[in-house]
């Protein structure tokens, strides 16, 4: 479990397949300490376990599905990522309950500097449009944002300076790709209420 709140900005300093499973070493030097071999780290908000740790870094390596489904497998030697260890009990929950489990990729629409803050628009598929609520949590690449804006399948958010600093978002520009996790207690209450509906449907049948 995490917070969506981005401990640091690591580095991919190396990305390889190897019998089919993409091994990525990163560089970092804030999370590393917190991390234990066969334990999670999130990844551009996408829970992965770590399987070996130098003195400079980590690794992880990527199943085909998560590489398909997420951003993960287009990473490059280079590029930044945003970092996060699991939480503990009693760490404090700075923004929201964060899985890990990247619900779908989504694509900035635009990016716009809105009096003191930039306005980022991103598209969901149409399937995650449902869990997106005004002023409700999305993760968006592992950062727990607030819904600032919503418009069919596209959403806002405003991004402080602290935010843009201290995450890759301030890279980010119109047709990247970001790993999205819905909230997940907006989840379960959708999977509440499906059950629900499909229980007095069959009694007005019966």
């Amino acid at each position: 479990m995490f917070t969506g709140i981005v401990a640091e900005v690591g580095r991919v300093r190396d990305a390889r397949a190897r019998d089919g499973i993409m091994a990525l070493t990163l560089d970092s030097s804030l999370v590393r300490g917190a991390l234990a071999r066969g334990g999670s780290v999130a990844v551009n908000g996408c829970c992965q376990t770590v399987t070996a740790l130098d003195e400079r870094g980590f690794t992880v390596e990527i199943m085909p599905v998560t590489a398909a489904r997420t951003t993960l497998g287009g990473l490059a030697a280079g590029e930044p990522v945003n970092l996060e260890a699991p939480m503990r009990a009693g760490d404090p929950i700075g923004g929201h309950f964060v899985q890990g489990h990247v619900d779908g990729v989504g694509e900035v629409v635009s990016v716009a500097r809105d009096g003191g803050d930039h306005r980022v628009r991103v598209r969901v598929p149409a399937e995650l449009a449902r869990y997106l609520v005004p002023r409700g949590s999305v993760t968006v690449d592992g950062v727990s944002l607030t819904v600032a804006g919503l418009e069919e399948s596209v959403f806002a958010v405003a991004l402080i300076p602290h935010t843009l600093a201290v995450t890759t978002l301030g890279r980010r520009r119109a047709g990247d790709p970001v790993n999205l996790e819905m909230d997940v207690i907006g989840k379960y209450v959708r999977g509440f209420m499906q059950e629900w509906e499909r229980q007095e449907a069959a009694r007005r049948l019966s």
